[in-house]
């Protein structure tokens, strides 16, 4: 169908070996700034919410009926399509490669606006202590002058950027750390339960909580950069949540249990002034301090997602070849410079605007994620699944029920606008999809050979000696990688899980 790249296994081992992959500690840390990169941006969560108690219950609560499912869908599909592509290629194998395209442009869309967040913020924190930064002579320079720079580190390498995120998560959390060690003597529990209904802003309070909780399935993408995939990713997700929840429960128990403040303080940034309280200046410059190169490693996790989505679709035939070029560091260049080409543009836009055009977009990617989970176990139940959600079908959609409930909530309460912005988009995913098509049609660019998104349908010229080494070696992992997740369900279930499935191939 158009003019195909195919490339050598020495050429591909190559490429892929080159460079070192990511393992269990980096891939928590991506995952972590992923999804969260620390308490900034919570604070608005007690104005939103009236008060202290529906800040906490939002993230005791919003985790198990929203986080927890998404990381466990996203641990099944990943380890059974362990490729860089991620969600684009579940999509792919439940639905066909039309809508797999539309969830790689929406997603990719919604990451570039998220991603246009963090320098912006940057500076922010910045032009506390630099006001010069607040200038617009100065800003603009800046603003690019940032994202060069870290566009730069993810060219060279993303485990580097994996080590990176690692001490940046160390940064980060310090502080917060201190602050709830240093408040324990002024805590009074009573000042979590204030709540204030007549005040409460729904849109606002549930905006902010899907916001802080969502991007589980974004380090899918990265899943062909892994170490061992299927033992580590499961691994990964459960350390990811438990380091996300913590990050916030923490410094709101903190703040919100040691001072008598009121609600409407409670705005982005507000965190700094309350170290500044319980701590002194020295917290208060080590909270804004670490505000600050948490956004850093917030736009090198995204970056690098979005950039492996594109050289993902790329590999399976969806984008032009040149989409997976790799660099002599191993990573997508022209794929990077895409990803940045798109933040400087959309970084002109205010803070609200994104957050609810890009939640809207994640939104609708997710409930076809949803779908797909569950399309692929009635559809293919023999499909090789490393790591399995120890329910049955039934199970699995009651799983997936709650949090697709809140999905559907969050697009209701949506603005007009972003209803117009977002249809924009998904019309213009539409039309790209049958022009991409044209283009491989007609020779425009050259195209990788299309692959089969079921990876059971590849290799089919593989010998029996060769399936069956394959086999066993996927069983082991099986054994080992069911037990890293959700292992604290009731012993009762599990029992009935493998007796009904005992090798889910």
């Amino acid at each position: 169908m158009g003019e195909e790249v195919t490339e050598s296994d020495d050429v591909k081992n190559t490429a892929r070996t080159s460079n070192p992959k990511l393992k269990l500690l980096p891939l928590i840390a991506l995952i972590f700034y992923d999804v969260s990169g620390g308490p900034f941006g919570v604070e608005d969560s007690v104005r939103a919410g009236g008060g202290p108690l529906l800040s906490l219950l939002g993230f005791l609560v919003f985790p198990l009926i929203w986080s927890i499912p998404e990381a466990l869908v996203t641990a099944e599909l990943a380890t059974s399509f362990p490729e860089n592509g991620g969600y684009v290629v579940w999509i792919s194998a439940a639905f066909g490669p039309f809508w797999g395209f539309q969830e790689g442009f929406w997603k990719w869309f919604s990451g570039v606006m998220d991603n246009a967040l963090y320098p912006v913020l940057f500076l922010d924190y910045l032009k506390h202590s630099f006001p010069i930064f607040d200038q617009l002579a100065a800003r603009i320079p800046a603003l690019l002058g940032i994202t060069v720079g870290l566009t730069y580190l993810n060219y060279r390498g993303l485990h580097i950027v994996g080590f990176s995120a690692v001490l940046l998560a160390v940064f980060s959390l310090s502080p917060f750390l201190a602050m709830g060690i240093l408040s324990i003597p002024r805590i009074r529990p009573q000042r979590w339960l204030v709540v204030d209904f007549r005040k409460v802003d729904w849109r606002g309070y549930f905006n902010s909580m899907f916001w802080n909780l969502n991007y589980w399935d974004k380090a899918s993408t990265l899943a062909g950069e892994i170490e061992d995939p299927s033992r580590t990713f499961p691994k990964a997700l459960l350390g990811a949540v438990v380091l996300v929840v913590s990050s916030y429960l923490i410094p709101l128990l903190a703040g919100t249990g040691a001072l008598n403040s009121n609600p409407s303080e409670w705005s982005d940034g507000y965190f700094a002034e309350v170290g500044m309280l319980i701590g002194g200046s020295w917290l208060k410059w080590w909270i804004q301090a670490a505000a600050a190169m948490s956004n850093l490693g917030l736009f090198e996790a995204e970056m690098s997602s979005d950039a492996f989505q594109l050289l993902g679709m790329s590999e399976i035939g969806m984008l032009p070849a040149i989409f997976a070029s790799r660099s002599k560091y191993g990573t997508p260049t022209i794929s990077i410079l895409c990803s940045a080409t798109g933040v400087i543009f959309l970084s002109r836009m205010s803070f609200q605007e994104i957050l609810e055009f890009l939640n809207f977009l994640y939104a609708m990617g997710m409930l076809l994620e949803f779908a797909a989970f569950i399309k692929l176990r009635i559809s293919k139940p023999d499909l090789s699944r490393p790591y399995r959600v120890p329910l049955q079908t039934v199970g699995a959609t009651m799983l997936c029920l709650p949090p697709a409930i809140l999905l559907v909530l969050v697009m209701c309460l949506a603005s007009v606008k972003t209803y117009l912005v977002s249809g924009v988009v998904s019309i213009i995913g539409m039309i790209l999809y049958p022009v991409v098509v044209h283009a491989k049609d007609k020779k425009w660019a050259k195209f990788h050979a299309e692959r089969s998104a079921n990876p059971r349908d590849v290799d089919v010229d593989v010998d029996v000696e060769d399936q069956s080494a394959v086999s066993r070696h996927e069983e082991a992992i099986t054994d080992e990688a069911s037990v890293s997740l959700l292992s604290a369900l009731p012993s009762s279930m599990a029992e009935e899980t493998s007796e009904s499935h005992p090798k889910e191939f």
